[in-house]
């Protein structure tokens, strides 16, 4: 949780007016590489999110992650919905392991019945550009995809493209506030 790019994603979602609980895995509070089951896993987002909801429950509670992260927040929403979540915020899904294309992390977002934002890199080693694409449209309304040109999966973009990571960090911004916003706007009209 202490990682540079989830401080400085806290730090600007402040800037924002969007308020952040980061959390750490328990392999990763041991400092582990090897991460925990996908049971204890869930089992942490759920206490996140409880903690989140106990902290402020008139705020809208938004919940994902960054890779692994997100994709434990998204499984645990499979099983059972996470109470009070109105949406789920991917900042780079990892649909498959590096060089072995695949959907097969993916089924479990099909039970997934609430507003789901999927922030991708279009370099991302981790979501082959065509397999997140047709993801995102066979989830059909719930999700939401944004690509981030040239952007791998910790969102660094080659300088050679003439844009660098500011510009990629302000859209990505840009692009969850709007989607935030959204989900929040249905939420509370309907």
């Amino acid at each position: 949780m202490d990682h540079p790019f989830m401080a400085d994603l806290a730090r600007d979602l402040a800037g924002l007016g969007v308020a952040t609980l980061r959390y750490q895995f328990p392999y990763a509070e041991k400092h582990s590489k090897r991460p925990d089951p996908p049971a204890l896993c869930h089992a942490t987002v759920r206490a996140a999110v409880a903690a989140a909801h106990r902290l402020d429950a008139s705020l809208p509670l938004l919940a994902g992650g960054k890779s692994f992260g997100g994709r434990m927040t998204s499984q645990a929403q499979a099983k059972a919905p996470l109470p009070h979540v109105q949406g789920l915020g991917f900042f780079g899904f990892p649909l498959h392991p590096p060089k072995q294309p695949s959907m097969d992390r993916s089924t479990h977002l099909f039970q997934v019945q609430i507003p789901m934002l999927f922030l991708q890199g279009t370099r991302d080693e981790l979501a082959e550009l065509p397999l997140v694409t047709s993801l995102a449209e066979q989830l059909g309304k719930r999700a939401s995809l944004t690509l981030l040109v040239d952007a791998d999966h910790s969102f660094h973009v080659p300088k050679r493209t003439g844009r660098n990571d500011s510009e990629v960090r302000k859209e990505m911004l840009d692009a969850f506030a709007a989607w935030a916003g959204s989900v929040i706007e249905r939420r509370t009209t309907a």
